[in-house]
This record gives structure tokens, C-alpha cells and sequence, in this order.
């Protein structure tokens, strides 16, 4: 099937844009942004989608915390003529300039939230190390993935509440991945859920006026990581040789006595570069969070992301993140936004994370609820 992405110049394959290459129905395409007000806020945007060819199915979601209120917006669709126009509903992507600017639009709709904003960046985007997971001989996880921050500017509305976004006070990131990807099933009403061993999870993007900090990481104990990616980037018009990779990270996190999940409040990263040098970091979680329950990452009440819910469907609901129930249900992973000094400056970016029984480090917080 021939589409009009195939009269751009780019195929890799011998084949029309429209398929893959393969026909794993794990393969999947993720765009994902957040913006938040600086310096402080108890505000975060929320916005993502999938491309799932092999599933025949485009979802995507929406959704802005303010305060202990999350709203909501969940959308799915099949493929069309035109798989590749990223249009649902209401909700449409545009790149209007690669790596530089993109455009989010969401039109007025029954749940009461719209936006109109475009993301803006001068610094380079960090690539991630290919991500590669293999189980019992098969290939399971094969992820190509990259993250910019930058800043958001436009306008928000919520009901009768106007947000207006200008660059210097919404600060913020996105990522855009591809590849055969693991569901994570943290369902427990649809079971078989995810099965991990002990770890610890951290993903973070820290922005500052002239660079960000960019890290991923995963491991079984303190110092022996089973993935670690991370990078300081600077402005796109300056050249990458490398030297700022990170090739080790010393951590102190501290938790909140929180019993409806995993918090963590504040800490302290000691990272070192492929060039020799290391820089220490301190963090501070500033109010706004935002739980990926609400675009189904992990599945929400039966529906996992790539599953077909017919030709569209949409739904939306607003969560009291103060009702124990609703933290229990939305426990999966959270995009907090944080304060980082690098002891000269303050940085603010995003932290994800958990900790799973039996990782030999922040064995009080194993207690509460992860993933």
C-alpha cells in the first residue's frame, strides 16, 4: 500500500512507509512531552501517543495535574489510509521543525481540557544507548530512543482556568522511541503482570539555561548497572565528541513516608563522565506529578496501549490524588518534576523511578507499593 509519506525521500526498507520491518506486534512508535512551570508550581502537562502498525491501532493520551486533581484524556483509533499522520480526534502532533519545534493541539472537547502550544529547543537531543533485552532466547525489548528538553510556550485551558505558556516560565522535555518493546502490565484487575527482578528504576532530564543532564538507568545493585545511558548536553551549535557520556553514577535518595506508594523527596547524584570529571547534583521534588496510569502505561482497568478499541474510542476522567484508593490504582510510574543544583545553579527537570524487593539499597521504601 503506497501512502503519501512514500513520496518523501527515507525508506530503509524495500517497501511503502505504510509496514515495518517485521511483523512483531510488539514493534511500536512512542512520542511523549511534559511541560511545568519554573521555578516552582504545582502544575504538569502531559502528553504522549503510539503508533502501533502491527496492531493496526493509534493511541494516544492527554492529561494535566494541578494541585491533588489529574485529568485525563485517553484516545485510541485504527490505522487509516494515512497511518502516519499523527491525528486523533481532537488531539494532533506536528513537527514543524526537526529537532527544533513541535506543535500540540488539542481542540475543545467534553472533558474540558484544550492547548495550543509548541515546544522549543536549542540543545542537542541525547540518544540513548540501543536498549536490548533478551528472555528464554527471544528477543524482547530492541529500543531506539532519544530526549530534548527545551521550552513550552502557547496557551493551556482547563474549564474556566487559562494557563499562558511563555518560554522563560514552562520549562520541560519530550522523548520519541521506536522498536519491539515489553508491555508493562501493572493491571492487577487483568492479570499476568509484569515479573522483574530486584532493581532499581531511575530516568531523569534536567534542564539548565545551557545544557541538561539526561540519564537512564537500571540496576541489580549499587554500581553494577544492567543499562545505563546518560549524557550533559549543550547547544546544538556546538559539537559532540562524546567526553560528557556518563559513565558512572553514585546515588542518595531519600523517601517520603508515603504508604500509597514509592516518593522519593530529595537526594543526591554523583555522576562521572567519560572525560574523568564528576559532578554532584541535588534534587529536590518540587509538588507537580503526574501518573502514566492515566495514558495507560502499565494498563488502566483493562486497556493496555496498542489494544484495539475499535474504529475510535475515547474516554476521560479526573483522579483526587489525595483519595488513597485512586493512589493505589495510579501507583505505576509518575512524572515528578524536580529542582536540580549542580552546586553553581538550579536546574529543573522530570524524575522517574522505583525500587523492587530485594535490591540492597532504600530497603525501608520496599514496603510501599511499586510496580
Amino acid at each position: 500500500m503506497i501512502i503519501p509519506q512514500d513520496d518523501l525521500i527515507g525508506h530503509q526498507l524495500p517497501h511503502s512507509f505504510a509496514y515495518t520491518g517485521t511483523s512483531d506486534p510488539t514493534w511500536m512508535e512512542r512520542l511523549w512531552y511534559s511541560a511545568h512551570p519554573v521555578p516552582g508550581g504545582d502544575v504538569i502537562l502531559n502528553i504522549g501517543c503510539g503508533y502501533h502498525p502491527n496492531r493496526n491501532v493509534f493511541d494516544a493520551h492527554a492529561g494535566i495535574t494541578v494541585g491533588n486533581q489529574q485529568h485525563n484524556l485517553r484516545f485510541s483509533q485504527r490505522l487509516g489510509a494515512d497511518p502516519l499522520t499523527a491525528t486523533i480526534g481532537p488531539l494532533r502532533f506536528q513537527v514543524l521543525e526537526g529537532l527544533r519545534r513541535h506543535r500540540l493541539v488539542l481542540e475543545p472537547n467534553e472533558a474540558g481540557l484544550s492547548f495550543d502550544v509548541e515546544f522549543s529547543s536549542v540543545l542537542n537531543p541525547h540518544e540513548e544507548n540501543r536498549h536490548t533485552v533478551r528472555r528464554n532466547l527471544r528477543l524482547q525489548h530492541d529500543i531506539t530512543r532519544y530526549q530534548q528538553s527545551g521550552r513550552y510556550s502557547g496557551w493551556v485551558q482547563l474549564h474556566e482556568k487559562r494557563y499562558d505558556l511563555t518560554a522563560n516560565a514552562w520549562w520541560g522535555q519530550r522523548d520519541h522511541s521506536w522498536g519491539l518493546r515489553r508491555e508493562l502490565r501493572t493491571d492487577p484487575a487483568h492479570p499476568p503482570m509484569s515479573e522483574y527482578p530486584p532493581h532499581l528504576f531511575t530516568w531523569l532530564v534536567a534542564q539548565f539555561d545551557d545544557c541538561a543532564l539526561h540519564l537512564f538507568m537500571q540496576e541489580s545493585e549499587p554500581g553494577r548497572p544492567l543499562y545505563l545511558s546518560g549524557e550533559l548536553v549543550f547547544k546544538q551549535d556546538l559539537p559532540r565528541d562524546g567526553q560528557w557520556a556518563i559513565k558512572n553514577v553514585e546515588h542518595d535518595l531519600r523517601w517520603a513516608n508515603d504508604p500509597h506508594g514509592q516518593t522519593v523527596e530529595s537526594g543526591t547524584l554523583t555522576v562521572t563522565f567519560a572525560n574523568g570529571q564528576s559532578r554532584k547534583f541535588t534534587l529536590r521534588a518540587l509538588p507537580a506529578r503526574y501518573f502514566l496510569k492515566g495514558g495507560m502505561y502499565g494498563g488502566y482497568r483493562g486497556w493496555f496501549q496498542g489494544d484495539d478499541k475499535g474504529p475510535y474510542h475515547f474516554e476521560h476522567d479526573v483522579w483526587d490524588l489525595s483519595n488513597a484508593a485512586t493512589r493505589l490504582e495510579a501507583r505505576t510510574l509518575g512524572d515528578s518534576v524536580f529542582e536540580f543544583s549542580d552546586g553553581k545553579r538550579n536546574g529543573y527537570g522530570i524524575f522517574e523511578w522505583w525500587v523492587l524487593k530485594g535490591y540492597p539499597k532504600y530497603e525501608d521504601v520496599q514496603k510501599f507499593p511499586a510496580p
